[in-house]
């Protein structure tokens, strides 16, 4: 069922996983936070390995399934960033340029589960 193989939900999830990892190390280091940080980087690296698993599903309801836990994952995704950014982890700008990508994930995610759901029908 590779229906979007290389493409941009594949890139984009896994450069976010990139981002996501990078900032939880720098949260570690100036922050000295490990239990916010430990499930950002969960949550931000899981949304990128459904995705992957959904490029190989055993059937079009799998592959609905494997996105639907990735918007789940972007969501809680998005709850952590937003924690650290009204923790006066990072500042506006940072939080800025990243839930935007987190919101543009989500919105792909949204938008390829929906179209596949009318093509279904």
């Amino acid at each position: 069922m590779a229906v979007f193989g290389n493409g941009i939900i594949v890139n984009k999830t896994f450069e976010f996983a990139l981002r996501t990892i990078k900032l939880c190390k720098y949260l570690k280091q100036s922050q000295k936070d490990y239990a916010i940080s430990s499930q950002l980087v969960r949550s931000g690296t899981s949304i990128g390995a459904n995705v992957r698993e959904a490029v190989y599903a055993q059937s079009v309801n799998d592959f609905i399934c494997k996105l639907t836990i990735a918007i789940k994952e972007a969501n809680e995704t998005h709850y952590w960033l937003e924690l650290a950014y009204g923790a006066e982890w990072l500042t506006k700008q940072e939080f800025d340029s990243i839930i935007q990508d987190c919101d543009e994930i989500l919105k792909l995610l949204t938008s390829t589960i929906n179209t596949t759901k009318k093509k279904m029908k």
